[in-house]
Protein backbone atom coordinates (compact mmCIF):
# COMPACT_ATOMS: atom_id res chain seq x y z
CA UNK A 1 0.00 0.00 0.00
CA UNK A 2 2.67 2.44 0.57
CA UNK A 3 4.62 1.90 -2.37
CA UNK A 4 1.87 2.41 -4.26
CA UNK A 5 0.90 5.99 -2.37
CA UNK A 6 4.78 6.45 -3.47
CA UNK A 7 4.23 6.11 -7.00
CA UNK A 8 1.17 8.19 -7.06
CA UNK A 9 3.01 11.31 -4.76
CA UNK A 10 2.82 14.73 -6.35
CA UNK A 11 6.24 15.33 -7.36
CA UNK A 12 6.60 19.41 -5.89
CA UNK A 13 9.94 19.84 -8.29
CA UNK A 14 8.08 18.77 -11.03
CA UNK A 15 5.18 21.24 -10.40
CA UNK A 16 7.53 24.25 -9.94
CA UNK A 17 8.90 23.72 -13.09
CA UNK A 18 5.47 23.43 -14.59
CA UNK A 19 4.46 26.25 -13.36
CA UNK A 20 7.64 28.42 -14.80
CA UNK A 21 7.22 26.65 -18.41
CA UNK A 22 3.25 27.21 -18.34
CA UNK A 23 4.12 30.40 -17.71
CA UNK A 24 6.75 31.12 -20.52
CA UNK A 25 4.18 29.57 -22.73
CA UNK A 26 1.61 32.79 -21.52
CA UNK A 27 4.10 35.69 -21.81
CA UNK A 28 4.74 34.52 -25.17
CA UNK A 29 1.60 33.46 -27.17
CA UNK A 30 -0.89 35.74 -24.46
CA UNK A 31 -1.64 39.22 -25.07
CA UNK A 32 -1.94 39.91 -21.43
CA UNK A 33 -0.21 38.55 -18.27
CA UNK A 34 -1.92 35.98 -16.04
CA UNK A 35 -1.96 36.86 -12.54
CA UNK A 36 -2.32 33.27 -10.86
CA UNK A 37 1.02 32.45 -13.16
CA UNK A 38 3.02 35.17 -12.13
CA UNK A 39 2.48 35.22 -8.18
CA UNK A 40 3.40 30.99 -8.71
CA UNK A 41 6.45 32.06 -10.46
CA UNK A 42 7.28 34.83 -7.84
CA UNK A 43 6.79 31.93 -5.36
CA UNK A 44 8.94 29.02 -7.09
CA UNK A 45 12.00 31.51 -8.05
CA UNK A 46 12.41 32.60 -4.08
CA UNK A 47 11.46 28.79 -3.07
CA UNK A 48 14.69 28.17 -5.18
CA UNK A 49 16.80 31.21 -4.05
CA UNK A 50 16.80 32.86 -7.72
CA UNK A 51 16.20 36.94 -7.58
CA UNK A 52 12.70 37.70 -9.04
CA UNK A 53 14.54 40.03 -11.74
CA UNK A 54 14.48 36.75 -13.50
CA UNK A 55 10.69 36.93 -14.20
CA UNK A 56 10.73 40.48 -15.14
CA UNK A 57 11.52 40.41 -19.19
CA UNK A 58 12.21 44.25 -19.03
CA UNK A 59 15.34 43.53 -17.07
CA UNK A 60 18.39 42.38 -19.28
CA UNK A 61 20.31 39.31 -19.00
CA UNK A 62 23.43 41.40 -18.12
CA UNK A 63 21.65 43.42 -15.04
CA UNK A 64 20.87 40.27 -13.72
CA UNK A 65 24.42 38.80 -14.04
CA UNK A 66 25.71 42.39 -12.76
CA UNK A 67 23.66 41.49 -9.92
CA UNK A 68 23.60 38.34 -9.17
CA UNK A 69 28.04 37.39 -11.17
CA UNK A 70 27.36 33.99 -9.54
CA UNK A 71 24.56 33.26 -12.17
CA UNK A 72 26.98 33.60 -15.17
CA UNK A 73 28.47 30.34 -15.26
CA UNK A 74 25.31 29.14 -15.00
CA UNK A 75 23.70 30.87 -17.89
CA UNK A 76 26.74 29.44 -20.42
CA UNK A 77 26.09 25.85 -21.46
CA UNK A 78 22.93 26.00 -20.15
CA UNK A 79 21.02 24.92 -23.14
CA UNK A 80 23.89 22.82 -25.15
CA UNK A 81 23.38 19.25 -26.52
CA UNK A 82 25.46 18.06 -23.48
CA UNK A 83 23.42 19.84 -20.71
CA UNK A 84 20.46 18.85 -22.09
CA UNK A 85 20.99 15.17 -22.80
CA UNK A 86 22.26 14.93 -19.09
CA UNK A 87 18.62 16.48 -17.52
CA UNK A 88 16.16 13.61 -19.71
CA UNK A 89 16.19 10.75 -17.30
CA UNK A 90 14.71 10.49 -14.11
CA UNK A 91 12.03 13.14 -12.60
CA UNK A 92 12.53 16.50 -12.12
CA UNK A 93 14.60 17.40 -9.81
CA UNK A 94 15.40 21.00 -7.94
CA UNK A 95 18.06 21.17 -10.28
CA UNK A 96 15.98 21.21 -13.22
CA UNK A 97 13.53 23.51 -11.73
CA UNK A 98 16.42 26.09 -11.61
CA UNK A 99 17.46 25.40 -15.28
CA UNK A 100 14.33 25.53 -16.33
CA UNK A 101 13.76 29.36 -14.43
CA UNK A 102 17.01 30.30 -16.10
CA UNK A 103 15.95 28.93 -19.32
CA UNK A 104 12.39 30.99 -19.29
CA UNK A 105 14.55 34.06 -18.09
CA UNK A 106 16.58 33.98 -21.71
CA UNK A 107 13.76 32.50 -24.15
CA UNK A 108 11.28 35.28 -22.75
CA UNK A 109 13.73 38.23 -23.27
CA UNK A 110 14.87 36.87 -27.06
CA UNK A 111 11.20 35.86 -28.24
CA UNK A 112 9.09 37.91 -26.34
CA UNK A 113 9.82 41.54 -28.24
CA UNK A 114 6.22 43.30 -28.41
CA UNK A 115 5.16 45.43 -31.19
CA UNK A 116 5.95 49.00 -32.15
CA UNK A 117 8.97 51.35 -32.70
CA UNK A 118 12.52 50.19 -31.06
CA UNK A 119 14.61 52.39 -29.93
CA UNK A 120 18.68 51.69 -30.65
CA UNK A 121 19.07 50.63 -26.91
CA UNK A 122 16.43 47.98 -26.91
CA UNK A 123 17.85 46.71 -29.79
CA UNK A 124 21.12 46.69 -28.30
CA UNK A 125 19.79 45.26 -25.20
CA UNK A 126 18.02 42.57 -27.82
CA UNK A 127 21.07 41.74 -29.34
CA UNK A 128 23.00 41.44 -26.05
CA UNK A 129 20.31 39.21 -24.83
CA UNK A 130 20.38 37.12 -27.76
CA UNK A 131 24.23 36.64 -27.29
CA UNK A 132 23.40 35.51 -23.74
CA UNK A 133 20.98 33.15 -25.21
CA UNK A 134 24.26 31.70 -27.90
CA UNK A 135 26.41 30.98 -25.01
CA UNK A 136 23.66 29.33 -23.41
CA UNK A 137 23.36 27.12 -27.03
CA UNK A 138 27.31 26.51 -26.58
CA UNK A 139 27.79 29.41 -29.08
CA UNK A 140 29.78 32.45 -29.45
CA UNK A 141 27.65 35.69 -29.48
CA UNK A 142 27.01 36.31 -32.50
CA UNK A 143 27.45 33.19 -34.12
CA UNK A 144 24.31 31.93 -35.10
CA UNK A 145 23.04 35.42 -35.87
CA UNK A 146 25.55 35.19 -38.31
CA UNK A 147 23.51 33.26 -40.10
CA UNK A 148 20.65 34.64 -41.08
CA UNK A 149 18.79 32.20 -43.84
CA UNK A 150 19.69 29.13 -41.97
CA UNK A 151 17.07 27.02 -40.36
CA UNK A 152 16.44 26.55 -36.69
CA UNK A 153 17.28 28.77 -34.06
CA UNK A 154 19.85 30.28 -36.16
CA UNK A 155 17.87 31.20 -38.92
CA UNK A 156 14.84 32.27 -36.10
CA UNK A 157 17.31 35.02 -34.56
CA UNK A 158 18.37 36.54 -37.31
CA UNK A 159 14.31 36.91 -38.12
CA UNK A 160 13.28 38.23 -35.04
CA UNK A 161 16.33 40.11 -35.43
CA UNK A 162 15.86 41.96 -38.93
CA UNK A 163 12.19 42.55 -37.39
CA UNK A 164 13.54 44.81 -34.93
CA UNK A 165 15.64 46.77 -37.17
CA UNK A 166 12.98 46.97 -39.18
CA UNK A 167 10.55 48.73 -36.64
CA UNK A 168 13.04 50.89 -35.66
CA UNK A 169 13.32 54.43 -36.76
CA UNK A 170 16.49 54.03 -38.43
CA UNK A 171 17.24 57.24 -40.36
CA UNK A 172 16.42 59.47 -36.60
CA UNK A 173 18.70 56.78 -34.79
CA UNK A 174 21.42 57.60 -37.23
CA UNK A 175 20.88 61.65 -37.35
CA UNK A 176 21.93 61.19 -33.22
CA UNK A 177 25.36 60.01 -32.86
CA UNK A 178 24.43 59.32 -29.53
CA UNK A 179 22.38 56.70 -30.19
CA UNK A 180 23.55 55.36 -33.42
CA UNK A 181 26.72 54.62 -31.27
CA UNK A 182 24.37 52.39 -29.47
CA UNK A 183 23.97 50.12 -32.40
CA UNK A 184 25.80 47.07 -32.93
CA UNK A 185 26.03 45.44 -36.22
CA UNK A 186 24.69 42.36 -37.67
CA UNK A 187 24.04 41.71 -41.41
CA UNK A 188 20.10 42.48 -40.41
CA UNK A 189 21.03 46.15 -39.96
CA UNK A 190 23.84 46.08 -42.64
CA UNK A 191 21.11 44.97 -44.73
CA UNK A 192 18.98 47.77 -43.92
CA UNK A 193 21.83 50.49 -44.28
CA UNK A 194 23.12 49.52 -47.45
CA UNK A 195 19.35 49.36 -48.90
CA UNK A 196 18.74 52.87 -47.77
CA UNK A 197 22.08 54.52 -47.84
CA UNK A 198 21.17 56.60 -50.98
CA UNK A 199 18.55 58.65 -48.91
CA UNK A 200 20.42 59.20 -46.20
CA UNK A 201 22.95 62.36 -45.72
CA UNK A 202 25.00 64.33 -43.34
CA UNK A 203 26.06 62.64 -40.13
CA UNK A 204 23.05 60.30 -40.27
CA UNK A 205 25.43 59.26 -43.82
CA UNK A 206 28.41 59.47 -41.67
CA UNK A 207 27.02 56.94 -38.81
CA UNK A 208 25.44 54.86 -41.35
CA UNK A 209 29.14 54.27 -43.25
CA UNK A 210 30.88 54.18 -39.92
CA UNK A 211 28.64 51.11 -38.59
CA UNK A 212 28.95 49.47 -42.15
CA UNK A 213 32.41 49.67 -41.57
CA UNK A 214 32.61 48.21 -38.20
CA UNK A 215 30.86 45.45 -39.44
CA UNK A 216 32.93 44.87 -42.70
CA UNK A 217 36.39 44.82 -40.53
CA UNK A 218 35.05 42.30 -38.12
CA UNK A 219 33.78 40.01 -40.66
CA UNK A 220 37.14 40.73 -42.54
CA UNK A 221 38.74 39.47 -39.69
CA UNK A 222 37.30 36.14 -39.06
CA UNK A 223 37.53 35.14 -43.16
CA UNK A 224 40.75 36.55 -43.42
CA UNK A 225 41.95 34.03 -40.80
CA UNK A 226 40.44 31.15 -42.61
CA UNK A 227 42.00 32.07 -45.83
CA UNK A 228 45.35 32.72 -44.19
CA UNK A 229 44.66 28.86 -42.59
CA UNK A 230 45.14 27.44 -46.72
CA UNK A 231 46.96 30.03 -47.78
CA UNK A 232 50.44 28.33 -48.71
CA UNK A 233 51.28 27.32 -52.70
CA UNK A 234 52.51 23.95 -53.51
CA UNK A 235 56.36 22.49 -53.25
CA UNK A 236 57.69 23.02 -56.88
CA UNK A 237 59.95 20.21 -57.01
CA UNK A 238 60.91 21.12 -60.87
CA UNK A 239 63.36 23.78 -58.68
CA UNK A 240 66.49 21.71 -57.14
CA UNK A 241 66.79 22.28 -53.46
CA UNK A 242 69.00 24.91 -52.04
CA UNK A 243 72.35 23.47 -50.51
CA UNK A 244 72.44 24.29 -47.37
CA UNK A 245 72.33 23.54 -43.91
CA UNK A 246 69.00 24.49 -43.06
CA UNK A 247 67.50 22.50 -45.89
CA UNK A 248 69.57 19.59 -44.99
CA UNK A 249 67.18 16.38 -44.51
CA UNK A 250 68.70 14.52 -42.10
CA UNK A 251 66.56 11.61 -42.09
CA UNK A 252 66.75 10.44 -45.75
CA UNK A 253 70.47 11.11 -45.75
CA UNK A 254 71.30 8.54 -42.79
CA UNK A 255 68.58 6.29 -44.72
CA UNK A 256 70.08 6.39 -47.64
CA UNK A 257 73.97 6.32 -46.72
CA UNK A 258 72.90 3.18 -44.49
CA UNK A 259 74.85 0.74 -46.93
CA UNK A 260 78.30 2.20 -45.98
CA UNK A 261 77.94 1.87 -42.25
CA UNK A 262 80.79 0.56 -41.20
CA UNK A 263 80.66 -2.21 -37.86
CA UNK A 264 83.91 -2.52 -36.83
CA UNK A 265 84.43 1.67 -35.92
CA UNK A 266 80.76 2.37 -36.21
CA UNK A 267 80.74 5.23 -37.97
CA UNK A 268 78.93 5.89 -41.13
CA UNK A 269 80.11 7.00 -43.80
CA UNK A 270 77.89 9.59 -45.98
CA UNK A 271 78.56 9.76 -49.77
CA UNK A 272 76.09 11.89 -50.69
CA UNK A 273 73.61 14.30 -48.54
CA UNK A 274 69.94 15.13 -49.57
CA UNK A 275 68.08 18.18 -49.02
CA UNK A 276 64.29 19.41 -48.73
CA UNK A 277 62.42 20.70 -51.05
CA UNK A 278 61.31 24.47 -50.03
CA UNK A 279 60.65 26.38 -53.26
CA UNK A 280 56.88 27.16 -53.94
CA UNK A 281 55.68 28.20 -57.28
CA UNK A 282 52.65 30.50 -57.28
CA UNK A 283 51.55 31.07 -60.85
CA UNK A 284 50.01 34.49 -61.76
CA UNK A 285 45.96 33.55 -61.46
CA UNK A 286 43.12 35.16 -62.52
CA UNK A 287 39.70 35.41 -59.94
CA UNK A 288 36.46 36.77 -61.45
CA UNK A 289 34.06 36.80 -58.57
CA UNK A 290 30.65 37.50 -59.89
CA UNK A 291 28.07 38.03 -57.10
CA UNK A 292 24.15 38.34 -57.20
CA UNK A 293 23.59 41.47 -55.79
CA UNK A 294 19.67 41.00 -55.96
CA UNK A 295 17.74 41.11 -52.95
CA UNK A 296 17.80 37.65 -51.66
CA UNK A 297 21.37 37.73 -51.93
CA UNK A 298 22.30 40.37 -49.32
CA UNK A 299 24.55 38.38 -47.19
CA UNK A 300 26.51 36.86 -49.82
CA UNK A 301 27.33 40.13 -51.24
CA UNK A 302 28.93 41.65 -48.20
CA UNK A 303 30.56 38.08 -47.65
CA UNK A 304 31.72 38.17 -51.63
CA UNK A 305 32.71 41.89 -51.69
CA UNK A 306 35.28 40.79 -48.32
CA UNK A 307 36.69 37.70 -49.52
CA UNK A 308 37.78 38.95 -52.74
CA UNK A 309 39.51 41.79 -51.10
CA UNK A 310 40.92 39.26 -49.17
CA UNK A 311 41.85 37.50 -52.42
CA UNK A 312 43.21 40.46 -53.86
CA UNK A 313 46.06 40.88 -51.13
CA UNK A 314 47.27 37.24 -52.22
CA UNK A 315 50.51 37.64 -54.08
CA UNK A 316 50.06 36.90 -57.87
CA UNK A 317 46.16 36.79 -57.56
CA UNK A 318 44.53 39.22 -59.46
CA UNK A 319 40.84 39.74 -58.95
CA UNK A 320 37.52 41.03 -60.59
CA UNK A 321 34.63 41.77 -59.03
CA UNK A 322 31.29 41.77 -61.09
CA UNK A 323 28.09 42.81 -59.10
CA UNK A 324 24.77 42.38 -61.31
CA UNK A 325 20.99 42.17 -61.02
CA UNK A 326 19.32 43.12 -64.38
CA UNK A 327 22.51 45.95 -64.72
CA UNK A 328 26.27 44.54 -64.10
CA UNK A 329 28.25 46.43 -62.40
CA UNK A 330 32.50 46.39 -62.53
CA UNK A 331 33.44 47.14 -58.56
CA UNK A 332 37.26 45.61 -59.51
CA UNK A 333 38.91 49.32 -59.11
CA UNK A 334 37.83 49.30 -55.76
CA UNK A 335 38.38 45.40 -55.09
CA UNK A 336 41.07 46.29 -52.23
CA UNK A 337 38.60 48.05 -50.24
CA UNK A 338 35.47 45.90 -49.08
CA UNK A 339 33.90 49.08 -47.86
CA UNK A 340 34.17 51.65 -50.81
CA UNK A 341 32.45 48.13 -52.94
CA UNK A 342 29.58 48.04 -50.51
CA UNK A 343 28.96 51.16 -50.72
CA UNK A 344 28.54 51.27 -54.58
CA UNK A 345 26.47 48.45 -54.13
CA UNK A 346 22.69 48.98 -55.22
CA UNK A 347 20.81 46.43 -53.38
CA UNK A 348 17.68 44.75 -54.62
CA UNK A 349 15.83 44.34 -58.39
CA UNK A 350 15.72 40.97 -60.59
CA UNK A 351 17.84 38.98 -62.27
CA UNK A 352 19.87 38.90 -65.66
CA UNK A 353 22.79 36.86 -66.03
CA UNK A 354 23.65 38.03 -69.44
CA UNK A 355 24.72 41.59 -68.60
CA UNK A 356 27.25 39.61 -66.28
CA UNK A 357 28.31 37.73 -68.74
CA UNK A 358 29.05 40.64 -71.04
CA UNK A 359 31.20 41.91 -68.18
CA UNK A 360 33.23 38.73 -67.41
CA UNK A 361 33.52 37.45 -70.87
CA UNK A 362 36.34 40.38 -71.66
CA UNK A 363 38.45 39.39 -68.87
CA UNK A 364 39.02 35.72 -69.75
CA UNK A 365 42.05 36.07 -71.74
CA UNK A 366 43.87 32.64 -70.53
CA UNK A 367 41.01 30.25 -69.34
CA UNK A 368 43.56 27.47 -68.22
CA UNK A 369 44.65 30.03 -65.57
CA UNK A 370 41.25 31.28 -64.48
CA UNK A 371 38.87 30.57 -61.90
CA UNK A 372 34.92 32.43 -62.30
CA UNK A 373 33.20 31.88 -59.21
CA UNK A 374 29.56 32.72 -59.34
CA UNK A 375 27.40 33.41 -56.57
CA UNK A 376 23.52 33.61 -57.37
CA UNK A 377 20.33 30.97 -56.32
CA UNK A 378 20.52 31.20 -59.98
CA UNK A 379 16.53 32.58 -60.67
CA UNK A 380 17.39 34.24 -63.81
CA UNK A 381 14.43 35.54 -66.12
CA UNK A 382 16.57 34.25 -69.35
CA UNK A 383 17.47 30.80 -68.37
CA UNK A 384 18.63 29.19 -71.43
CA UNK A 385 20.98 32.36 -72.51
CA UNK A 386 22.29 32.26 -68.97
CA UNK A 387 23.49 28.68 -69.12
CA UNK A 388 24.38 28.75 -72.56
CA UNK A 389 27.20 31.55 -71.61
CA UNK A 390 28.46 29.78 -68.46
CA UNK A 391 28.60 26.49 -70.02
CA UNK A 392 30.76 28.07 -72.80
CA UNK A 393 32.76 29.52 -70.02
CA UNK A 394 33.14 26.17 -68.71
CA UNK A 395 34.11 24.31 -71.95
CA UNK A 396 36.68 27.03 -72.67
CA UNK A 397 39.23 25.88 -69.85
CA UNK A 398 37.63 28.39 -67.26
CA UNK A 399 37.41 26.33 -63.83
CA UNK A 400 33.44 27.46 -63.39
CA UNK A 401 31.99 27.16 -59.79
CA UNK A 402 28.58 28.29 -59.08
CA UNK A 403 27.64 28.42 -55.45
CA UNK A 404 24.25 28.61 -54.07
CA UNK A 405 24.88 31.40 -51.57
CA UNK A 406 27.34 32.82 -48.98
CA UNK A 407 26.81 32.82 -45.80
CA UNK A 408 28.59 31.16 -42.50
CA UNK A 409 26.25 28.19 -42.01
CA UNK A 410 26.29 27.26 -45.56
CA UNK A 411 22.17 28.03 -46.36
CA UNK A 412 21.39 27.95 -50.27
CA UNK A 413 17.80 28.22 -52.02
CA UNK A 414 19.33 27.49 -55.48
CA UNK A 415 16.50 27.03 -59.02
CA UNK A 416 16.60 23.57 -59.50
CA UNK A 417 16.69 23.56 -63.08
CA UNK A 418 20.35 25.02 -62.81
CA UNK A 419 21.14 22.64 -60.27
CA UNK A 420 20.87 19.93 -62.65
CA UNK A 421 22.20 21.25 -65.38
CA UNK A 422 25.12 22.52 -63.55
CA UNK A 423 25.52 18.55 -62.29
CA UNK A 424 25.37 17.66 -65.77
CA UNK A 425 28.06 20.06 -67.26
CA UNK A 426 30.52 19.00 -64.52
CA UNK A 427 30.35 21.50 -62.13
CA UNK A 428 27.87 20.80 -59.77
CA UNK A 429 26.77 23.69 -57.41
CA UNK A 430 29.19 24.77 -54.10
CA UNK A 431 27.79 24.54 -51.17
CA UNK A 432 27.58 28.07 -49.53
CA UNK A 433 29.61 27.65 -46.74
CA UNK A 434 32.11 29.93 -47.26
CA UNK A 435 34.70 27.54 -45.70
CA UNK A 436 34.15 25.75 -49.03
CA UNK A 437 34.36 28.05 -50.99
CA UNK A 438 37.72 29.32 -49.84
CA UNK A 439 39.25 25.67 -49.90
CA UNK A 440 37.65 25.24 -53.59
CA UNK A 441 39.83 29.04 -54.59
CA UNK A 442 42.89 28.19 -52.37
CA UNK A 443 42.95 24.84 -54.76
CA UNK A 444 43.03 26.32 -58.11
CA UNK A 445 45.23 29.47 -56.97
CA UNK A 446 47.96 27.36 -55.29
Amino acid sequence: MSGAAEETAVNPDQNRRQVLYWRLLSRLFGDEEQPALESAGVAVVDDIGLPPALLDPGTTVDTVVQRFPELAAEFDGLMSEEALAGGEDGPAGAEEVRRAALVSKLLLNVFATGTGDVSASRLAEWQADAGWLERACGHQPGELRSRPGDAGLAGTLGEVEGDLVRRMRLREVLGDSALAGRLTPSMSLIEQLLHDKHNLSGVALANAKALIKRFVDEVAQVLRTRVEKTSTGKIDRSVPPKRVFRNLDLDRTIWKNLTNYNPEDQRLYVDQLFYRHTARRVEPARLVVVVDQSGSMVDSMVNCTILASIFAGLPKVDVHLVAYDTRALDLTPWVHDPFETLLRTKLGGGTDGTVALEQVRPKITDPKNTVVAWISDFYEWREQEVFRGMESLHRSGVRFIPVGSVTSGGRQNVNPWFRQRFKDMGAPVLSGNIDKLVFELKNFLD
